[in-house]
């Protein structure tokens, strides 16, 4: 059986080093990590901070557990992590930057593995701010400090998605989205569609941005309708999009005959409506598998951490009318 004298020995460092590591409760050095866990990985030590029959974990933070997008994500963490013989612990944000922090002190009390956090801006979110373990970001791009990151071009997809409107004629399209401090991903969408729309020579419209949490079937429209006149709407995801559109049918216009719509995301509900849903599919199943995998190459390996940019793919629909084809 392994002891922590033997890891010391083969990371070239003191058993006190090897035990601050391993247990994560002291200041070492990046390069020290790697080397005390690497050394741990070979040799097949474990910390007694895993002791008895507990099974290792991997803890999940993401912002709904109710949207289909991060099940799909939360399926394929758990798929990997079983296969790698853990457990995932889950908790959610509600969108709330201000929740983060506690809902990740939450999961580091159950002592993970590591930790795959979805927040909704890297850059300022308060659950980034205190020491972690291996920590991959999901969705989120790479910051200086967590450089390990899956996720998707989603300034490029919002910018495809813009383009797709403009060659069908549309140049009066309104951007609607939850509230960016909520969500890095929906800024970067709307930064691809002003992107596309200012290449274009039209004038992008300000985006509308709406609570996450709030029930879409309450939502109101006839305001922003009214004063822009738009041809068409892009919301920043597919949930968010199918509220859109009912929105839009309470105030009696036709969908895509008066207005066009389009989301993000690709979630099975889209094509299982009267008119498909014009999307950006973005492959979740496939992000949270690459980021298990990463994370636990990262804990268990020493790996250095990556970072996967993951392809997305447009996926036209009946919710798009051509405003040039011949009437």
């Amino acid at each position: 059986m392994s002891t922590l004298q033997q890891v010391a020995f083969r990371a070239g460092c003191s058993v006190a080093t090897a035990s601050r590591v391993l247990n994560r409760n002291g200041p070492v050095s990046d390069e020290m990590v790697r080397r005390v866990r690497r050394a741990a990985a070979e040799i097949g030590y474990r910390t007694s901070g895993r002791a008895g029959n507990r099974r290792p974990a991997i803890g999940v933070l993401i912002p709904s557990i109710t949207n289909p997008v991060f099940a799909s994500s939360l399926s394929s963490i758990q798929s990997r992590a079983m296969h790698a013989g853990h457990s995932v612990l889950i908790a959610q944000s509600n969108y709330d930057p201000a929740q983060e922090a506690d809902a990740v002190a939450s999961l580091l009390q159950q002592q993970p593995t590591g930790l795959i956090l979805t927040v909704c801006d890297p850059e300022h979110s308060p659950a980034l701010s205190s020491a972690l373990p291996p920590t991959v970001l999901l969705g989120n791009l790479p910051t200086q400090r967590f450089t390990a990151a899956v996720a998707t071009d989603n300034f490029g997809a919002g910018r495809d998605l813009t383009d797709h409107f403009l060659r069908k004629g549309h140049s009066r399209i309104l951007f609607i989205a939850g509230h960016f401090a909520a969500s890095d991903r929906a800024r970067q969408r709307y930064l691809g569609y002003v992107k596309a729309m200012e290449a274009a020579d039209y004038p992008p419209f300000e985006p509308l941005e709406i609570s996450f949490v709030n029930s879409l079937d309450q939502l109101d429209l006839s305001d922003v309708v009214s004063r822009l006149k738009p041809t068409a709407v892009i919301a920043s995801n597919d949930l968010l999009a199918i509220g859109v559109m009912g929105a839009l049918r309470r105030q009696g216009f036709s969908i895509p005959h008066d207005i066009s719509v389009a989301g993000f995301d690709g979630i099975s509900l889209g094509l299982l409506m009267e008119l498909s849903l014009t999307t950006v599919e973005i492959p979740e199943v496939t992000m949270g598998a690459a980021a298990a995998s990463l994370l636990l190459d990262m804990a268990e390996n020493a790996a250095p951490p990556r970072h996967l940019t993951v392809p997305y793919r447009l996926r036209p629909g009946g919710t798009v009318r051509n405003l040039k084809a011949v009437s």
